[in-house]
């Protein structure tokens, strides 16, 4: 039901296009390319380049030649194997698209997003993801977020970029347990706060034996991913989960 009401607003989404031309999401110049983000104000979005964490992805601003894992990572064991996002969450700019696209409902921006996020795949490592079509997993919300939101922004995401990648995508999960903003808290709290908050969802037995990629908008510390790559590999036999976002905040 959820995918279908997600189809008539984008057909409606395609005829308003036709009617009123979009403007910039950023400097709101008039576009003509089918796009809701200029050449320049894309441009402009800081990409996150080597170096960062292995593990996390998090930038690091320094000469570092050689991989490392950051501080945060050598002190906890994350289920998923590592984690890559296109771009740098602490920009405003960057977290103003997201926050669009979440809080405002902007579901026209979806392909917008996804064509930066295809960016993280240009990653050494991604790239088996791409040759054997590893499966996109989006993070799930809760029943009662979804009702009230109406669309999970991670099931967006996925969506457009498995259009763009010719990726699978698979909503091999659930979130059974409803959990309180997690804002505030710390990675383990964090880690504490989502236990038990996942489960799969029918049909995600097929991807035993199978490397996943799970997709989200912002990855902070880690902790919804960790748990969902938890279950994943716990419970339907996934051989390896990688992470990609649109943001590392």
């Amino acid at each position: 039901m959820n995918e279908r009401r997600g189809w008539w607003r984008r057909l409606g989404g395609r005829a308003l296009d036709l009617l009123y031309p979009p403007l910039c999401e950023h400097c709101r110049i008039g576009l003509t390319n089918n796009s809701w983000l200029c050449s320049a104000c894309a441009a402009r979005l800081p990409r996150i380049s080597a170096p960062f964490c292995t593990t996390c992805g998090e930038p690091f601003f320094g000469n570092i030649e050689s991989a490392f894992a950051c501080p945060n990572c050598q002190d906890v064991s994350l289920a998923f194997d590592f984690a890559r996002a296109a771009l740098n969450g602490d920009s405003e700019d960057a977290r103003s698209l997201v926050h669009a696209l979440k809080y405002r409902r902007g579901l026209h921006l979806g392909r917008d997003l996804a064509v930066l996020m295809a960016e993280a795949f240009s990653d050494p490592r991604l790239a088996a993801a791409l040759e054997a079509k590893w499966p996109l997993i989006p993070i799930p919300l809760h029943p009662k977020r979804l009702r009230k939101r109406q669309f999970n922004q991670a099931g967006e995401l996925a969506h457009h970029l498995g259009r763009l990648l010719d990726l699978p995508v698979v909503p091999a999960l659930r979130r059974v347990r409803a959990t309180p903003t997690q804002t505030r808290l710390s990675r383990k709290h964090r880690l504490e706060n989502l236990s038990g908050a996942f489960a799969l969802a029918p049909g995600a037995d097929r991807l035993s034996g199978s490397p996943v990629i799970l997709i989200d908008d912002v990855l902070t510390t880690g902790a919804t991913s960790h748990e969902c790559a938890k279950v994943l590999k716990g419970q339907a036999g996934v051989t390896a989960v990688a992470v990609v976002t649109l943001l590392r905040s």
